[in-house]
């Protein structure tokens, strides 16, 4: 059976790119590989067929000799130029994962380069100065340069030298089948050197753990478990690779008066039984002085007012939150026997006039005595 042409059975024009070529041969590759048809006779011929195909025109002397004389000046049993080399399939399927895996046929293989992990700053504030906002300085660990052997990790006189495993590169192949996987080299960890003789500073590392002191603007109306990103600032990166950055994260202490819930504060607000009786006026404190307001006559427990725009104005907020005020209405504690007897003939008094002076007693009792009548 007279053989097909090889641009034929690749899908492509006589004048493809070398990656042309290779894009169509894996497609066909993984299409018809036998391992995917187990029991298809049909598919392992196609897959022979690309695979020579593939093994002739990747080869810029078959393809040429190709090109000019057919399949007689490749045929090796007409004098051409021999049939399929070794590795054309591996070598495919190599880029294949090479691709994946950060190698390739083609590629520049070296160390890898590495960026340097972020680092986590806890801050703990003061719910003013979240509000208001302030500039601080924090110290944090910092990696200097090692004077003595000046940053190489080896013992001053000496130098480090090429990593016999990787020559250099900083990663190795392993070849299992038909995959080809890039790793990171196990003796040099990647940085293609080897130090004999470590610097007994640095203990071969190049670098000199120290602390360093940063300067941090809090941003007004900040809020608790927000971060503030400082670029450049974490962890050195590996083999010339760009520092993490430091993330400042904020953490406000519990307030003895207020808590905040999102832009707005809450806080309770004790009165005294006459003046949540009779009504007045009161005063709160806030965040910025002090705020006052009247009460109606009659205040019950419980009862919120709200003062607008005393609340905090967060960092993505065009205005101020509100401030919450809830009433909590105190028993009076300790009293004298005048005191006492005062109360006593109020009570009276109170219960004379019947329920109109304890409208909430009144709701409840006739709840209480539907349940009980169920």
């Amino acid at each position: 059976m007279a053989k097909r042409d090889f641009y034929e059975i690749l899908g492509v024009a006589k004048n493809a790119s070398e990656d042309e070529i290779k894009k169509s041969y894996r497609k066909l590759a993984m299409k018809y590989h036998p391992d995917r048809n187990p029991d298809s006779k049909q598919a392992e011929e196609k897959f022979k067929e690309a695979k020579e195909a593939y093994e002739m025109l990747t080869d810029p002397k078959k393809r040429d000799a190709y090109d000019r004389y057919g399949h007689a000046g490749v045929d090796p049993n007409m004098g051409g130029g021999g049939g399929g080399g070794a590795g054309g399939f591996a070598d495919a399927f190599g880029d294949i994962f090479g691709d994946i895996f950060g190698g390739g046929r083609g590629r520049s293989s070296g160390p890898q380069v590495y960026r340097g992990a972020d680092l986590r700053y806890n801050l703990e504030i003061t719910l003013e100065q979240a509000a208001n906002g302030f500039d601080t300085t924090i110290r944090v660990p910092s990696w200097d340069e090692c004077e003595p052997c000046h940053g190489t990790g080896a013992k001053p006189g000496t130098s480090p030298v090429t990593c016999t495993t990787c020559g250099g590169h900083g990663q190795v192949r392993m070849q299992q089948g038909l995959f080809s996987i890039q790793q990171t080299c196990p003796k040099c960890h990647g940085t293609g050197k080897i130090i004999p003789d470590p610097c007994t500073s640095c203990a071969g590392v190049g670098r000199i753990k120290r602390n360093k002191t940063l300067e941090v603007k809090i941003p007004a109306g900040i809020d608790d478990g927000m971060r503030i990103r400082s670029s450049g600032n974490g962890e050195p990166g590996v083999n010339g690779g760009p520092p993490g950055d430091l993330y400042v994260e904020i953490h406000t202490k519990q307030h003895s008066v207020f808590q905040r819930d999102g832009d707005d504060l809450h806080c309770e607000m004790p009165i005294s039984f006459a003046k949540a009786t009779l009504g007045g006026e009161i005063e709160v404190p806030t965040l910025n002085g002090k705020a006052s307001f009247t009460i109606p006559e009659g205040t019950q427990t419980g009862k919120t007012f709200r003062l607008r725009s005393k609340g905090i104005k967060g960092v993505r907020s065009g205005y101020p939150g509100d401030l919450f005020c809830h009433v909590v209405i105190e028993t009076p504690v300790k009293l004298t026997e005048k005191q006492k007897d005062l109360l006593r003939d109020f009570e009276k008094l109170t219960v004379e006039g019947g329920s109109k002076h304890s409208p909430q007693s009144k709701s409840w009792m006739e709840k209480v005595k539907s349940f009980l009548s169920k």
